[in-house]
């Protein structure tokens, strides 16, 4: 299939929009269930709130901890985590399909997201991806996250893009604000991790997808 765009890349949020990461990220809640006397999580419950970082899935997993509990535990949850990186995790469905489709279209990818460079780098790496972005920024990257747009901006000048020619997909409002921000064309990953009070078509992006596949068509609507 050829794609028939101006747009030269496509940056993605890692967790919730290329990968799947939860069944690794929940699975290693257990480890601090038992040791610690907590009841585990029902899965489907603790998903939605992967994209919050360790700190975010922590706090809403065991919501009787104080804040000061949460914190002392995030060390231990990313020992835990960083041990079984890629042991269920995947690409989404259909995301290897697309991510094939924009090689053999010249078209470039890469990823932008907050989680830090430690668990980043050897996951993608673990999964034969690492090498074939054009970018990798992390959380620890650049001083600022997102939804600040500087880590879009570092990963556009990475891979030599430029904003009005490009997209930016995410599973979070602060994805798209920092991909608004950024001057990029902005997909919203409806698929993905998303909070029970919220919902992607509050967050203002150009478009939402229910599928990686969908992307395609978003694609060719924007011709030369």
């Amino acid at each position: 299939m050829s794609l028939k765009t101006r747009i030269k890349g496509v940056l993605l949020d890692l967790d919730g929009t290329l990968l799947d990461t939860a069944p690794d990220m929940v699975a290693s809640l257990e480890p601090l269930s038992e040791k610690h006397g907590f009841e585990m999580p029902e899965y489907n419950a603790a998903r939605d709130y992967v994209s919050t970082g360790a700190a975010g899935l922590i706090r809403a997993s065991f919501p009787q901890l104080n804040e000061d509990q949460v914190m002392a535990l995030v060390p231990e949850y990313l020992d835990i985590y960083a041990a079984r990186l890629a042991d269920e995790t995947l690409l989404f469905d259909e995301m290897a399909e697309l991510l094939e489709l924009l090689e053999a279209n010249e078209l470039l990818w890469g990823v932008v997201t907050n989680k830090p460079a430690f668990l980043t780098d050897p996951l993608m790496k673990s999964l034969n991806l690492y090498d074939r972005c054009a970018c990798v920024v992390s959380g620890d990257t650049l001083p600022q996250r997102k939804p600040a747009p500087e880590p879009l901006l570092h990963g556009m000048a990475q891979a030599g893009l430029e904003g009005p020619a490009s997209v930016y997909i995410g599973d979070a409002d602060r994805d798209i604000e920092a991909g608004r921000s950024a001057g990029m064309i902005t997909v919203a990953a409806a698929y993905g991790y998303i909070l029970p009070d919220d919902a992607a078509e509050n967050w203002q992006a150009d478009h939402i997808i229910d599928s990686p596949a969908e992307l395609i068509g978003i694609l060719n609507s924007y011709t030369h």
